[in-house]
C-alpha cells in the first residue's frame, strides 16, 4: 500500500508511478488512517516538505496508522529542494509505535510554493526529465525490498523551522486569504481542501468582471490550514491570494498527470 498526502498533485502522481511499479496500491493517507493496514507487508509513505519538515497533518495522520511492526516500510519526498526533517520527524513517530522505516528517499519536482514568492512553479517542469532516473531507482530499490536511508538524518534547519518562535514568523509566508472581491463562491477549493478547512458562507463580495456572484457566498478559510496551497493553485477566479499578493492565473500549477477530479 502506497499512501500519499499531496497539495498539487506531485505527491499523488509520484505515489502512482510507485504504486504501479511495485504491485502495490495507492491511498490517500488520510482514508489509511481510518484503514486496518495491519495486514499490508509494504507500506509506502510519499508526501512532500512544508518548512523543512512533514506538514502537520501527516505527523497526526501517520500516529493513527495501524500497520504491521514486521511491514516493509518506505518514505519518498518529493520536494522543491530541502527534506529537512521531514523524514526523520515521521520515522521518529513510526519508531515509538514499534515501525522501522527501512528505505527513504527523495525526488525534485516543482516548488508549489513559488507562487507565494511571486515566482512561477510552472518553469521548473524540467525536474521531471532530470529526476526520471532516481524515481526508476526508487522502484527498482523498493521491488527489491532494499535498506537504505538517503536523507533521513535530523537536520539544523528542521529543528529551528518546528521551534514556536519560528513558527510564528515563518507559517503566515505562506498563509492564504480569501479575496472576496474576486470570489464567486463556486465552491471548488471547500471541495479540494484536504483539512475540510474551507466552508461558504454569505453574502459575498461579487466578482469584478461583471459577471456577479450567482451563490451569494463567499469561501472562509478556517484555522485548520495545512498550507498545502491546493485551494490557491486551483482556484478559477484566482480569488485566494498569498500574503495579500495577487495570484497570477499563469503561475498556478498542478502535476500534469493530475487533474482537479483526481484531488476530490
Amino acid at each position: 500500500m502506497v499512501l500519499y498526502f499531496s497539495g498539487t498533485g506531485n505527491c499523488l502522481a509520484i505515489a502512482k508511478k510507485i504504486a504501479a511499479g511495485t504491485d502495490e496500491r495507492v491511498m490517500s493517507l488520510y482514508e489509511g488512517a481510518e484503514t486496518d493496514l495491519s495486514q499490508e507487508k509494504v507500506i509506502g509513505l510519499v508526501y512532500p516538505t512544508y518548512y523543512f519538515n512533514a506538514p502537520a497533518p501527516v505527523h497526526e495522520l501517520v500516529k493513527s496508522l495501524s500497520i504491521s511492526k514486521d511491514a516493509y516500510v518506505f518514505v519518498v519526498i518529493p520536494c522543491g529542494a530541502q527534506t529537512g526533517n521531514a523524514i526523520w520527524s515521521v520515522a521518529r513517530i513510526l519508531r515509538s509505535k514499534g515501525v522501522s522505516v527501512a528505505y527513504c528517499h527523495k525526488i525534485r519536482v516543482p516548488d508549489c510554493s513559488a507562487i507565494g514568492f511571486g515566482r512561477d512553479p510552472n518553469v521548473q517542469k524540467w525536474k521531471f526529465d532530470k529526476y526520471a532516473y532516481r524515481l526508476a531507482k526508487i522502484i527498482s530499490d523498493i521491488r527489491e525490498r532494499r535498506h537504505a536511508h538517503h536523507f533521513g538524518a535530523w537536520g539544523l534547519a528542521g529543528w529551528l523551522c518546528s521551534q514556536p518562535w519560528m513558527e510564528r514568523k515563518t507559517q503566515p509566508l505562506l498563509q492564504p486569504a480569501v479575496n472576496q472581491s474576486l470570489c464567486i463562491g463556486c465552491g471548488t477549493c471547500a471541495k479540494i481542501c484536504p483539512q475540510e478547512n474551507i466552508s461558504l458562507v454569505g453574502p459575498a463580495g461579487g466578482k469584478q468582471t461583471g459577471q456577479g456572484n450567482e451563490t451569494g457566498s463567499t469561501a472562509l478559510i478556517g484555522d485548520k490550514c495545512a498550507q498545502c496551497l491546493r485551494c490557491v493553485h486551483f482556484c478559477p477566479q484566482q480569488a485566494i491570494e498569498i500574503a495579500g499578493k495577487p495570484t497570477l492565473k499563469q503561475h498556478q500549477y498542478h502535476h500534469p498527470e493530475i487533474k482537479l477530479k483526481d484531488l476530490l
